[in-house]
């Protein structure tokens, strides 16, 4: 199975020296699931696509720092990308960021949350809808790291599970579309390092509670199966 993996920003550099590129950290986490994958990255910050839309069997459009409805030239075309992928029907994750980008390019919203930041380790509740996607039944926890949140989804997508702070956590879109916002792919150490470098926009309070959370258990290999199994069926 071969998967390109649709890279919307660059890691500080202190951090990749220690944790790699988001695709380095999606590369560890899917092949520890099936160290038989293919994986390609497209630079799309730099305007790097695809020749061909069925070069992969699925895409993967990771974090990024900026929002997606900034009006920067790389969002836009990248926006356009998930309409053509829409259109034809092929299999797309989004992962926070991506997650957002999905929704707000077929039609949903993205804003930013009136609740700020949402960090730290979440539990996220499945809904009805989580089963025809593949998804568990019982909660997991994930490492989240985001303001902007989906508000509103895009004609014919279904929440497929929230989190208190995340009313819709993951989505689904026909046959061929499923997302997250919190973050499978962030190792313990990465997250730490996020929160420790936004300590002061977060406040101590909320810094607190995060650091403290990253003690819970994630269920990331879950959720990397889930996607995979996803792509394959």
């Amino acid at each position: 199975m071969k998967i390109g993996i649709l890279n919307a920003d660059a890691v500080k550099p202190e951090f990749a020296e220690e944790f790699g590129e988001y695709p380095d950290m999606f590369a560890e986490l899917l092949l520890a699931v099936d160290p038989g994958l293919d994986l390609v990255t497209y630079e799309v910050v730099q305007g790097e696509y695809p020749a061909h839309l069925n070069g992969v069997d699925a895409y993967i459009i990771t974090g990024s720092k900026l929002s997606v409805y900034d009006e920067v030239p790389w969002v836009l075309r990248l926006k356009e990308f998930v309409m053509e992928l829409h259109e034809a029907k092929k299999t797309l994750i989004g992962i926070c960021f991506g997650h957002q980008m999905v929704a707000e390019a077929l039609g949903g919203k993205t804003s930013a949350s009136n609740a700020g930041w949402c960090v730290g380790v979440h539990r996220i509740t499945p809904t009805a809808h989580a089963a025809s996607y593949g998804l568990s039944s019982g909660p997991i926890n994930l490492r989240a790291n985001h303001r902007d949140q989906v508000t509103q989804l895009p004609p014919g997508g279904k929440v497929l599970a929230s989190t208190e702070a995340c009313p819709i956590a993951s989505m689904g879109l026909g046959e061929h579309i499923l997302t997250f916002q919190a973050h499978p792919e962030f190792s313990e150490g990465y997250a730490r390092a996020l929160l420790t470098m936004r300590r002061e926009i977060f406040g101590e309070e909320l810094y607190r509670t995060a650091i403290d959370s990253l003690e819970t258990k994630t269920d990331n290999l879950q959720v990397a199966r889930h996607i995979l199994d996803f792509i394959s069926r």
